[in-house]
């Protein structure tokens, strides 16, 4: 019985700490923070961007959220723009 109970409260420990490690915000697409040493293409900066703004509410606030898709807008502007010269 005390086993069954300790495998029990292992396995909700481990199932209500996965969600955390799986849900990081990416203060560099974000804020510019932390992103010193990286340099992205902008098909990858694009890519990124979606990738985050998929996270949704799960991760991000609203105004966060807001602030993915005005960087999305204007790293697709500057792409669009780049691609008539």
């Amino acid at each position: 019985m005390k086993r069954t109970g300790m495998f029990v409260m292992a396995v909700l420990v481990m199932s209500c700490s996965l969600p955390v490690f799986a849900a990081e915000k990416d203060d560099c697409l974000l804020a510019s923070k932390n992103c010193k040493t990286e340099v992205d293409s902008i098909q990858q900066k694009i890519t990124k961007l979606n990738k985050e703004i998929k996270k949704g509410h799960k991760v991000y606030t609203s105004e966060e959220l807001n602030k993915l898709n005005f960087k999305l807008k204007e790293v697709n502007a500057l792409l669009d723009d780049l691609e008539k010269h």
